[in-house]
């Protein structure tokens, strides 16, 4: 149980002056596995820039803290409309180095481990399997593609006052398909958008900052194509962190990704415990095309 000196002065007629401690219990927190596991790819690139960051929770106030893992290894193949596994790869990751907790295609393997953004043509379902501290963590995505930011243009709107900056996004639905879409606008602010209301059509909105910035500074901005779930997961992060914190940082409430701990399963179909619900990681595993913008503010 963490506490926390909170020093109150108190000023009255009668008191002026005096100071008081009080302590607050904080409530304690199991700590947990967390995964970060988006993986941005550009089409234009020869391989997937695989990296897998593992963590763990610690206490309020504090940044998760780097973990290392027994194993971590990307399975991924393709299966036909029957059900026949017709092509299938992996790639065994290694850490960077001792204690980062970032992992990467280990390059000491005795065959390249790197995955060739080529396959990304077909329906490859990718399955991260993870061995920590002796449990097992199991996550499955398959790659989804996005559409190019036309334009970027900032604006001279506000929304709630003068120390604001606004910048126009303007892009073009993929059509006859149901998206949703993932915006990284830097400084750990994202937005997610579906395309219920402009399917197929050319879309435009603001994005406002809630600051001002030197004339020259350059804003990156990047598009992401998401499922519904990857979706629905980074929306309840940016509701509960108000959109100021990244999405494997811990989030105010626990929110459930697509990680699960398998260890004591005997289905791989089932990857969510129901008889255990209280043992679960945290994070999510991702593989999505990225597309990014530069805006050079005046």
């Amino acid at each position: 149980m963490r506490k926390v000196i909170v020093f109150a002065v108190l000023s009255s007629l009668l008191f002026s002056g005096c100071e008081d401690v009080i302590e607050v219990d904080l409530p304690g927190q199991d700590t947990r596995l967390v995964v970060d596991g988006l993986i941005r790819v550009d089409v234009d690139e020869t391989y997937i820039p695989v990296e897998i960051r593992l963590a763990l929770t610690s206490n309020f106030f504090e940044n998760n803290l780097p973990t290392s893992a027994e194993s971590v290894l990307i399975f991924y193949e393709e299966i036909d409309e029957n059900g026949i596994v017709v092509d299938q790869g992996s790639s065994s990751l290694a850490e960077t180095s001792p204690g980062s907790g970032v992992y990467v295609p280990d390059p000491n393997f005795s065959s390249d481990q790197r995955i060739p953004t080529s396959i990304l043509d077909r329906d490859f379902l990718f399955t991260l399997l993870i061995r920590h501290q002796g449990r097992l963590y199991l996550a499955q995505t398959r790659y989804v593609s996005t559409v190019p930011i036309n334009s970027l243009r900032q604006g001279t709107g506000n929304l709630f006052g003068d120390d604001e900056t606004e910048v126009v996004v303007n892009y073009t639905d993929q059509p006859d398909v149901e998206n949703f879409y993932l915006f990284d606008f830097g400084f750990g602010e994202y937005l997610v958008t579906e395309d219920v209301f402009y399917q197929g059509q050319e879309f435009e909105f603001s994005y406002f900052y809630d600051q001002s910035f030197f004339p020259g500074t350059i804003l990156d901005i990047s598009i992401m194509g998401t499922d519904q779930d990857l979706y629905n997961y980074m929306n309840q992060l940016i509701v509960q962190s108000g959109g100021t914190q990244g999405p494997f940082q811990t989030p105010v409430g626990t929110v459930r990704g697509n990680v699960f701990d398998v260890t004591d399963l005997d289905n791989v179909d089932v990857r969510d415990n129901v008889d255990q619900p209280e043992i679960f990681p945290l994070g999510y595993f991702a593989i999505v095309q990225e597309d990014r913008a530069q805006l050079i503010l005046e």
